[in-house]
């Protein structure tokens, strides 16, 4: 017999409860072609460098990280996203780095395209609209490669072309054995 209160299901106690909140980001998400790309760049700057190479499956670009939200503003961030329309675009990362503050071995773009600068600056605009913080500094598009890294000379790196048609909304938590994301939506630029 159910609990009080309990639905006759054969369930004796309630399951885990869903989180009040959720740590959101906004990304470009790699297709399988570009993970790939960059997962061979990542070994071949471990080799220079060392460290923590990140895994194939958590490489990407942040657009606007969020940080923990409480899950009842997914809708306004849905309407953010809605928002934007920006043409779709390539970026080609090809230029290797190190930040020396933070450890971290990355690949960026030595050109920035303006279609990306046009998708963070509407995605930024309709997020501040709808009262969500946003970080001021210039956005440097780049994949983080390696953590902890010692750095170095900075060897070349094959370019690695990146055909942008849409951005995610992403839901982070950390595990024991690392960060782990999954993709919310999905929303598509124009062509």
């Amino acid at each position: 017999m159910a609990e009080p209160g309990l639905p006759e299901t054969g369930l004796t106690e309630p399951g885990p409860a869903e989180p009040d909140t959720l740590r959101l980001f906004f990304a470009l998400w790699p297709d399988d072609a570009t993970r790939d790309a960059l997962n061979r760049t990542g070994k071949w700057l471990h080799l220079h460098w060392g460290g923590r190479r990140m895994r194939a499956d958590t490489v990407h670009i942040t657009l606007a990280f969020l940080g923990s939200t409480p899950v009842e503003q997914l809708g306004s961030l849905v309407a953010c996203a809605d928002a934007v329309q920006t043409d779709a675009f390539e970026l080609i990362l090809d230029q290797a780095g190190y930040w020396r503050h933070n450890r971290i071995g990355w690949l960026g773009a030595s050109r920035t395209p303006p279609q990306h600068l046009e998708l963070v600056g509407a995605l930024n605009a309709a997020l501040q609209g709808a009262g969500f913080a946003v970080d001021a500094r210039p956005h440097v598009p780049h994949v983080t490669l390696l953590r902890n890294s010692a750095g170095g000379d900075v060897p070349e790196c094959t370019p690695v072309r990146w055909p942008i048609s849409d951005f995610v909304l992403v839901a982070s938590r950390t595990d024991p054995d690392g960060a782990h994301y999954e993709v919310i939506r999905r929303w598509s630029l124009k062509n």
